[in-house]
Formats: structure tokens, sequence, C-alpha cells
């Protein structure tokens, strides 16, 4: 098996509590949920680094986790790890040329694996679709306790909802004051055409020195401050936020209240 270094930032108390917060959303969804979709809308919104992320998450308390990286248009992933030989990937094995074996990654992360995207096909949606894909993703979730499936962003081509359709679940990821609720709506609605559950939505790239507490359900306030947030008022708290019923991004993993819908 090939082994590879995955390149880790030091990550801030925030950004740590928050992956860790993702995490347990994830593991509340139930245990049938073992095979994850996570997309975007439009490229460079992160999906990519919260599929990493929440992978390492879960390795870290001791499940198993295996990354694909089947964004076979534009992957990123190979340049955040460093490998010391080349490496082949999920279109090697999609078009027969490699095998489950080969393609396999182990990392300097204890109990998580990657699967590189390979080179770039002419034809990746048809790969995809194919019957290696999906024979791929029922023999890793035999081993796996969680595979997470990287794919590229709904909003510009279509493989994601090829790619969910044989997934448990589905989790979008969307930058924060960039994507439009109308927009946020027709990928949500492209995800449930493909009758792939959509498991919660990921507001990413918020700027936390305004979103320096938050609620903790019916057991009341939950408040957790950034270092310039200690000095507020305790009555700065009192205001609440909630999402409308038809939120794009209302589900298992919302945190942050939506705007009246302006794009």
């Amino acid at each position: 098996m090939n082994q590879v270094v995955v390149k880790q930032e030091k990550s801030g108390y925030q950004i740590v509590e928050a992956y860790k917060s993702l995490r347990t959303n994830l593991q509340f969804c139930g245990e049938d949920k073992k095979v994850i979709a996570i997309t975007s809308c439009t490229p460079n919104e992160g999906k990519s680094s919260v599929s990493m992320q929440l992978g390492i998450s879960l390795a870290e308390i001791g499940k198993r986790v295996i990354l694909i990286d089947a964004d076979l248009r534009k992957s990123v992933l190979l340049g955040r790890t460093k490998t010391e030989k080349s490496v082949r990937g999920l279109a090697h094995f999609l078009s027969g040329q490699a095998s489950l074996e080969d393609v396999i990654c182990a990392t300097n992360i204890k109990n998580f694996y990657m699967i590189y995207s390979g080179p770039f096909p002419p034809n990746p949606a048809e790969l995809l679709g194919g019957k290696n894909f999906r024979s791929l993703l029922n023999a890793l979730r035999k081993v796996y306790d969680y595979v997470i499936v990287d794919t590229p962003p709904l909003g510009s081509v279509i493989d994601s909802a090829i790619v969910a359709e044989i997934c448990d679940g589905s989790i979008m990821v969307i930058e924060s004051g960039v994507i439009s609720y109308r927009f946020a709506q027709e990928v949500k609605s492209q995800l449930e055409k493909s009758n792939c559950p959509l498991l919660g939505v990921v507001l990413n790239k918020v700027d936390m020195q305004k979103q320096a507490y938050g609620k903790y359900g019916k057991y009341g306030q939950y408040k957790y401050y950034a270092s310039t947030a200690r000095k507020r008022k305790s009555n700065s708290h009192e205001k609440r936020n909630s999402c409308r019923s038809d939120c794009p991004v209302a589900g298992a993993f919302c945190r942050y209240s939506c705007s009246d819908g302006n794009e």
C-alpha cells in the first residue's frame, strides 16, 4: 500500500470546534450513513478542505475513514499531501488500469486513508456513473466506518448528482456571503432529484468575529467566545436568529441564520 503524508496546518480553536460539531452531527445522522458525498455550488468554496478535515476529525476518534477524490475535472487534494513516488488514482481504477489495492493510500494519520483522483479523463461523468464506481463504494463500505467522497461543484457540472445517487447522504458546502439564496436552492433541488438525502449544509468562510456565540437548542444558550468577545455585555446575546422553513441551509449542520432571501 502506498504511503503519503498529509500536510496539516495548525487550526484555531473555533475551527477545531466547528469540525468536531460537524463530526458529531454526522454521527447522529445514523449508522447507516456511511458513504457521504460532499459538494458545493461553485469552485473555491472549500469543499475539499471540509472533506479532508471531516475525514481527519473522524479518524481522530478511532473511526476508520477513507477519502475519495472524485473530482475528476479539477482535483486539489494531491497538492495537500506529500508522496515519494507517483501513485495511481480513481481514474485508473474506473478505467480498469489498476486494482483497488493499487489506488488506496495510507496516510501519516492513523485510521485515515485516501484515493486520489488520478489523471483527468475525457469522460468523467461516464466513469463515475459506471458499474466500477458502484462496486468500489460497495467494497469500501464493508471495510471502513466512513467513506467521504469529494465531488465536483454541482452548480458547475452534473458529476456530483451522479455520485450522490449511490451514496447514503450528502453535504453541501456554501461560502458565506457569496452564494445567493436562489442558487443554493437550485443546487439543493438537483441533489434531491438524485434521491440522496441532504444531511445538512456547512456554511464556510464565516467571519467568526461577527459570529462569536451560538444557541444550543432547548437547553438554553451555549456561548463560546473569541478573545475579543469576552468583553461584550450579556444582553448582546438576547437576539435569536432562526432559519426560515425553506432556508437552503436548514438542516442538521446549519449553525447560522439566513437572510430574508435577498440575492
